[in-house]
């Protein structure tokens, strides 16, 4: 008797959401390959990430290792989760919140769950802009946590599938159909109002510019050398 094959293990705790609105499959072929390019914020952050991956490994070895030991339990106790967000070449998006002390295969065992089944076979890379893979394989990699590879607190990350095919915009997502009936769309960012333009009404004066009692009676004050000089 044959014995039905198990599925596989789901995924808990994890959000999806939906390519921004108005990059339907229709307009993502009328767009450049540059449109999906990372943004500038992407690349400033992942230049940001590299110059404190830089500045840590120069500073490394000038300092002892109790000093590295302090420094990586203070990071763990201000950064006991570590928010990691997905990005697929249609900008659809996965989300989930990882221990700081987790490594990177966690995170790839993670988006191999969520996707079908016919593309869980191929491999995939996920990397950072511009040039940082994040390969299990490398040893200088795989072995230490997300804190300690500079993810925490929060980072995103870009997929790259081995199938180039799988690699085009106009791709949708490989995701299994547990994971699209999550989906989403991505909140609105807050809409910040302009009153600049905005007619006010004017300003009571203050008291420091309101009239004296004698000028609101219509009295003027004379000087005292113009009284003297009026008197007869």
């Amino acid at each position: 008797m044959s014995v039905p094959p198990q599925s596989s293990a789901q995924p808990e705790d994890f959000k999806v959401f939906n390519p921004p609105s108005g990059s339907s499959t229709t307009r993502l072929n009328d767009l450049p390959d540059e449109y999906f390019t990372p943004t500038t914020a992407d690349l400033k952050v992942a230049q940001a990430t590299l110059t404190a991956r830089k500045e840590a490994l120069v500073n490394a070895p000038l300092k002892i290792k109790a000093v590295r030991d302090a420094e990586a339990a203070a990071k763990r106790d201000r950064w006991p989760e570590t928010k990691i967000r997905l990005k697929f070449m249609d900008q659809t998006q996965l989300e989930k919140v990882f221990p700081s002390t987790s490594k990177i295969r966690a995170i790839y065992a993670f988006v191999r769950s969520c996707l079908r089944e016919d593309v869980k076979p191929i491999k995939f890379i996920l990397y950072q802009p511009p040039k940082r893979d994040l390969k299990v394989s490398d040893l200088s990699v795989r072995d230490q946590t997300l804190s300690q590879l500079q993810l925490a607190p929060s980072s995103v990350l870009f997929l790259r599938f081995e199938d180039e095919a799988l690699n085009h915009p106009s791709v949708s997502a490989p995701l299994a159909d547990f994971v699209l009936k999550q989906a989403v769309d991505l909140p609105k960012p807050p809409v910040i109002e302009d009153n600049t333009n905005d007619e006010s009404p004017p300003k009571p004066p203050s008291s420091s510019t309101q009239p004296s009692s004698s000028s609101k009676s219509g009295d003027v004050k004379m000087p005292k050398w113009l009284k003297l000089g009026n008197k007869k």
